[in-house]
Order: structure tokens, then sequence, then C-alpha cells
């Protein structure tokens, strides 16, 4: 059972209010790592730099979507392993279908709970302790 204060998280969002409200729900879980970019570009370079374990990313952003900032995580081969859950407002069966073609670990719609967070975190890492 991984510590969730061991785990690297990094939540890109255009929006400020979900970027606090990710983060919020991972400090309620016990994350305690957690680096917030309002662009894909910056995330990415971040992740390049620094390594983390999880992504949590929104789809719809300007300058590069969610999807392609998946493609892009995937196709480094230093951080092509890190998880990756996509944050989307629909629930759309052929995006999250992409998705999960591009290498998504999960998703999740917005608007969303600390114990749906925490179950789509636990389906990746396993139980947290």
């Amino acid at each position: 059972m991984p510590s969730p204060n061991k785990i690297k998280a990094v939540v890109v969002d255009d929006q400020l209010t979900m970027r606090t409200l990710v983060r919020s729900c991972l400090q309620q879980i016990g994350l305690t790592d957690i680096r917030e970019f309002p662009k894909a570009p910056e995330a990415l370079a971040a992740m390049k730099a620094a390594p983390a374990h999880i992504i949590f990313s929104d789809f719809n952003m300007p300058e590069m979507d969610g999807l392609e900032f998946l493609r892009s995580v995937r196709a480094d081969p230093a951080i092509k392993g890190t998880g990756f859950i996509l944050l989307t407002g629909r629930a759309d069966a052929d995006l999250v279908k992409r998705a999960a073609q591009f290498g998504a670990n999960n998703y999740l719609v917005k608007p969303f709970t600390v114990a749906i967070l925490k179950q789509k975190l636990e389906q990746i890492f396993g139980a947290l302790s």
C-alpha cells in the first residue's frame, strides 16, 4: 500500500478554481507534493525536469488539449510511465475511448468528490494507506 504523501502529483487545468479543487481533494487524501500548471506545455517541460507519479489534466485547454498532452507524455521515454487521469466536463464515450487508446489510466467527470478521486487513484496505485 503506497503512502499518499509519497505520491508526487501534477495538476494541469487552465481554470484556477479547478486546480484549487483538485489540489484540495488530493490534500484531503494525504498527498503533499502537488504542482499546478495552467497550461500543458508548461507542465510537460516541468515533468521532463522533475517527473511526478501522476498527472491530472483537463481535457479542454487552449494551446494543447488534454489528449495532445497525454500523447506528448506517452511519447517521451523519460515520463511515459507516469499515471494520467483526464479531467472532463462531459462523459463523452468517444472522448473516454480516445483517451484510453492514447494511454490514459483513468478519467474523472467534473464535478467529482474526494471519494471518487481517491477511487481513481487507487485503481492506479492500489489501496492507499
